[in-house]
């Protein structure tokens, strides 16, 4: 018998809808701009690569990684494992994140990000938990809000599981 369940919350089909109009609100935004969508490793990976496609502009893409989570629980301390591998100064970057809950790490990247003087300096992400707050930052360019529920799919895990998950799911343990 599983120990968890996972109910859908966000079919793909809704997801792609989301992801296309994010892409219009950036080319909008950005229109003969050439940003640097910095994919945050290993959540945003499907977001990243679904709206570099959704978009109508040419954009870089880079990576970095940054860690925050045991399982279920953020630690509240960031660690980044990863850093840019392109110099920013002067240019527009779009932090391309899978989800905003606590708010610690997203924060803690555009802080990190903020000294080395890019020209604009945004935020996309797929999801946020509004209700998980621990510091207060909001997306430039959001996807979904959703409750203050632990999901998966989409490139969101847990232990590294199911992120193949072409939806978002509620993952609830079966203790809980």
């Amino acid at each position: 018998m599983p120990d968890h369940t996972m109910d859908v919350l966000i079919d793909h089909a809704t997801i792609s809808r989301r992801i296309s109009d994010m892409a219009r609100a950036i080319e909008a935004d950005l229109e003969s701009e050439v940003p640097i969508l910095v994919g945050i490793l290993k959540g945003s990976i499907h977001f990243l690569s679904d709206l570099g496609r959704h978009l109508r502009i040419d954009a870089e893409m880079d990576f970095m990684q940054a860690k925050s989570y045991v399982g279920t629980e953020s630690t509240g301390n960031v660690r980044i494992l990863k850093d840019l591998d392109v110099d920013i100064a002067g240019r527009h970057v779009i932090l391309v994140e899978d989800i905003i809950d606590t708010g610690v790490t997203i924060s803690h990247l555009v802080a990190h990000l903020s000294i080395r003087s890019p020209k604009s300096l945004r935020v996309a992400s797929l999801l946020s938990k509004p209700d998980a707050r621990k510091v207060q930052i909001e997306a430039d360019y959001l996807g979904f809000s959703i409750p203050n529920e632990f999901v998966v799919g989409y490139g969101l895990d847990f232990d590294e599981r199911y992120r193949n998950l072409p939806y978002i799911a509620i993952y609830r343990r079966s203790s809980d």
